[in-house]
């Protein structure tokens, strides 16, 4: 298993240096086109459909059709965007976990320990467990701002995506109301009974996939194949983090006094800010301070020279 990703996990001051894995992987075989009457590879060539030449990766830039018009967005400037070289999963909020949406859910993956000592996420991991919530997070991958929740399962943080608020549709069709009888209901619930068991995933197989790989092999068994050179995508290289960890007491000490302050000056005065470079979200469920957010960031990082 490959490391996608590295950064750290930050709550407050305290910061957890990881590595991100893909938790699941696709077990469809894959296949290329070819063409049927000499079994040549089928390649897609990309062109302009201005000038007609062929136009390099390098060479393409991306654009938004607004139906009306195209804007041209080129690399230098979505390089520019923050969220492009962002290296922190930032905890903004610890919730509930049945107030997490299943259709919300989307990727998975395992977060790794990284660095010299695995005190700092075995803390982490502690404290999600003895507070029975998750920690709602945002992140940056591949470029793309995206959302987050931090669940335990077994002895490893797993990182699930979830969709944006927008991202989620609503049901645009009414259901008829029908009436149902008693023996119906009574029936159905009988039958429920009889396929009540514990969910065992591994009973289940994909018997399309099985049965593909079983038509490949007997192919290749029996000299049915052509000499095509195999093509592989760009792997993202694993970047290893310093596996520094600022002192575990004296950052979670100072993110306490560091929220109480900042709950105190919301109830009270709101027009004061005595914190440098402060500026708070406006979220009432995660009033992340610019505190925990912009001074954390140069407290943290001038401990953990003191910590190195």
């Amino acid at each position: 298993m490959r490391a996608i990703w590295s950064g750290e996990v930050s709550f407050g001051l305290v910061t957890v240096p990881i590595k991100l894995y893909s938790a699941t992987k696709s077990h469809d075989l894959s296949m290329h086109q070819v063409h049927d009457d000499d079994g040549g590879r089928i390649r897609y060539e990309r062109h302009c459909e201005v000038c007609g030449e062929k136009v390099d990766y390098k060479d393409i830039d991306k654009a938004y059709d607004s139906g009306e018009s195209t804007v041209i967005l080129t690399k230098e400037e979505l390089s520019e965007l923050p969220a492009d070289d962002s290296k922190e999963i930032a905890v903004e909020q610890f919730v509930p976990e049945d107030q997490i949406d299943a259709m919300e859910l989307d990727k998975s993956y395992f977060l790794e320990p990284a660095g010299k000592s695995a005190k700092a996420y075995v803390l982490l991991r502690r404290t999600l467990e003895e507070s029975s919530r998750v920690a709602i997070v945002t992140f940056t991958l591949r470029s793309k701002t995206r959302l987050g929740v931090l669940r335990v399962r077994e002895d490893v943080i797993v990182l699930q995506g979830l969709r944006w608020a927008d991202e989620m549709r609503e049901p645009e069709f009414d259901i008829p109301k029908s009436r149902l009888t008693k023996k119906e209901q009574e029936m159905a619930t009988s039958l429920v009974d009889s396929y009540s068991e514990d969910f065992d995933p591994d009973r289940f197989k994909d018997e399309y996939q099985d049965q593909l790989h079983t038509l490949v092999e007997e192919k290749l068994a029996h000299g049915e194949d052509i000499d095509t050179e195999a093509t592989f995508g760009d792997v993202e290289d694993e970047e290893e983090g310093d596996g520094n960890v600022i002192d575990l007491m004296e950052a979670l000490k100072q993110s306490v006094d560091s929220r109480r302050k900042s709950s105190g000056k919301a109830s009270g005065d709101s027009g004061s800010s005595s914190s440098k470079g402060s500026s708070a979200k406006k979220d009432s469920g995660s009033a992340k301070s610019g505190a925990a957010k912009g001074s954390t960031k140069s407290s943290g990082s001038s401990q953990k020279k003191k910590a190195s």
